[in-house]
């Protein structure tokens, strides 16, 4: 599989990397046998990437990523991301923000002890405490790097404005935010920034939640998930429509002879080569599909048809709801 840079860190890494929430039981139930049949078959395919966060089933998936790699000797074959910084107040339980040193600093040592080890490659800043300036958050990560805790840091659903102004600290490694061909919000500068940068634009949701795959969830499998139940894109007409849509583009995938999940994860891979991927999946046979993607040559005649089905725009609700938009920072 292709490598690229992974920021400034000096790493190399797959593509295409395994999205570790799927490792919880945020898109449906799972286990750890399941979770670690995926890892096994993601060194097989040779994805060497995993991003995790302190929050993914509240330190599940770090766990089970833990325990693999005890399972496995102990030390890493993957390049490891995690992150920290949502949390929620004590007293009214409503989900918050703490960029503050030492709430990064406690939450990266429980992150290291459930993952075991003593480094994590990269470490992300989950969302923006806009009270504390970027800056001084971007301080708190230059000295984790330093004490060796972290080998690079990034940051989580961020604005090209903050972006520069960390980079003016330190230079950033990675900024993880949603890009999909439904969700095409990093095209307003986010793409173009980290190209400028050397930073690694790390796109999560590649295959729009399971709306661009072959098995798109119906408003049945939709309503019975607490994300996406409440999601604008996959509730009321709105779902009706964007799964009209994306059974075009499933039509199109299978007459270009690959996954609608490969297709998909390609066109995404084939916007710039900052760009890494991180779809998750609970399922070998998904992840195989996914991997497509990373092989696929697309030519500008290919590039013209997937724009003729899904054109900018064409995905009918808010990526998030009124309260899923708490935290990501807007900017178009």
């Amino acid at each position: 599989m292709e490598r690229r840079s992974l920021g400034h860190t000096g790493k190399m890494v797959s593509s295409i990397g395994l999205g570790g929430m799927s490792f919880s039981d945020f898109y449906g139930p799972t286990d750890q046998a399941e979770s670690f049949e995926v890892m096994e078959l993601a060194l097989e395919l040779g994805i060497n990437h995993i991003d995790t966060s302190n929050i993914y089933g509240m330190g599940r998936s770090e766990t089970v990523i833990g325990q693999f790699l005890k399972a496995n000797g102990g030390d890493s074959p993957f390049v490891i991301a995690t992150k920290a910084g949502i949390t929620s107040n004590p007293d009214t339980g409503e989900r918050c923000f703490d960029n503050s040193e030492q709430h990064l600093r406690t939450q990266l040592e429980g992150s290291l002890k459930r993952l075991g080890l003593e480094q994590v490659d990269l470490f992300y800043v989950h969302r923006r405490q806009h009270s504390i300036p970027i800056e001084e958050v971007t301080e708190t990560l230059v000295a984790l790097k330093k004490e060796g805790k972290i080998g690079g840091f990034g940051f989580s659903e961020i604005a090209p404005y903050s972006l520069r102004d960390a980079a003016a600290v330190h230079p950033v490694d990675a900024v993880q935010n949603e890009y999909s061909l439904s969700t095409r919000l990093p095209e307003m500068g986010m793409n173009q920034e980290c190209a400028r940068m050397g930073t690694s634009m790390v796109a999560f949701s590649p295959v729009g939640r399971g709306l661009l795959t072959d098995t798109p969830p119906d408003a049945a499998r939709a309503a019975g998930n607490p994300f996406l139940g409440v999601n604008p894109r996959f509730t009321g007409e709105n779902l009706n429509r964007n799964l009209e849509r994306a059974a075009a583009f499933a039509k199109l995938a299978a007459e270009m002879g690959v996954s609608t999940a490969g297709l998909a994860n390609g066109w995404v891979l084939a916007q710039g080569p900052q760009i890494l991927s991180i779809p998750g999946t609970r399922s070998t046979a998904h992840l195989r599909q996914l991997v497509e993607g990373a092989h696929l040559q697309l030519t500008d005649s290919d590039f013209a048809r997937i724009e003729e089905v899904l054109p900018v725009g064409w995905a009918a609700g808010d990526r998030y709801s009124e309260a899923q938009n708490l935290g990501p920072e807007r900017y178009c």
